[in-house]
């Protein structure tokens, strides 16, 4: 765990911030490049990653703030990102509303830039875990098998734990838990590989889009029942982002056909 990952003239660099935004400066080459491979003129799809990562982030943080409400006293805690405070699926839909609306008014063809994009949500999601790691948030259940982590004390996994009377007064590291965050680095990263295959061998516009979300849906409903966290919401037993992953399932396999059929 390393919340500061170094001092920059004194100043505080927070882990998850700088994965943050290495992952957008990552992002940014490697979708531009992508564009440019699909004859979309690079200028105009720059000016719509800088709009659909400010929405990205946006959305990422109005989930977060929705499913936390009780955490914030103040409205100046709701700009406060330098220690974390975004949701993944918030930050993929709020990309996607963004992207919606820059292609409609530049006239660019919605899933012609999504297939450019989504490789970039497979390196995003691989790098802010990481980040997530070194803070030490969105930390798994307890477990004591061999792949448990434990985290010092300080760490949000140590604090919940000792607030549920898991530990006692002379410990100084949490429970061993299962490391969800870098389980979700695993899942960045294969995703990239099957959306890269997928945009070699693809059949119509969209497909590497839809692929994403519905390989992204299946395997985050599944890490969510590893979660230990409690700041996620949820409802009927499910968590937030479980029923997000579960419309979006849906809602890709909906579109499957839709787009399929609009090739031919």
């Amino acid at each position: 765990m390393r919340p500061v990952l170094f001092r920059l003239f004194g100043l505080p660099l927070y882990s998850y911030g700088v994965m943050l935004g290495l992952s957008l400066v990552v992002g940014w080459f490697l979708t531009l490049a992508l564009c440019e491979r699909d004859g979309l003129d690079r200028r105009t799809m720059g000016r719509c990653y800088v709009w659909t990562a400010a929405a990205a982030i946006a959305g990422a943080r109005l989930l977060y703030v929705f499913t936390n409400l009780d955490r914030f006293d103040h409205l100046t805690d709701l700009v406060k990102l330098n220690q974390g405070g975004l949701v993944a699926y918030g930050g993929f839909l709020g990309g996607l509303v963004g992207s919606a609306l820059f292609c409609r008014v530049a006239g660019v063809p919605l899933v012609k830039w999504a297939d450019c994009a989504v490789p970039s949500l497979c390196t995003g999601l691989a790098i802010t875990r990481m980040g997530c790691f070194l803070f030490g948030c969105d930390f798994g259940v307890e477990t004591a098998g061999p792949l448990g982590v434990r985290f010092p004390a300080g760490s949000p996994a140590f604090n919940q734990q000792r607030m549920t009377g898991l530990l006692g007064p002379e410990a100084v590291e949490s429970l061993p838990v299962h490391p969800t965050q870098l389980y979700e680095v695993l899942v960045g990263l294969a995703l990239f590989a099957l959306v890269m295959w997928t945009r070699r061998r693809r059949r119509f516009a969209g497909q590497p889009f839809l692929t994403f979300f519905v390989g992204y849906g299946v395997l985050r409903f599944a890490l969510e029942w590893l979660r230990g966290d409690e700041q996620r919401g949820g409802l009927l037993g499910l968590s937030t982002s479980q029923i997000i992953a579960v419309t979006t399932i849906v809602a890709a396999g909906a579109l499957w056909p839709v787009l399929s059929r609009r090739r031919r």
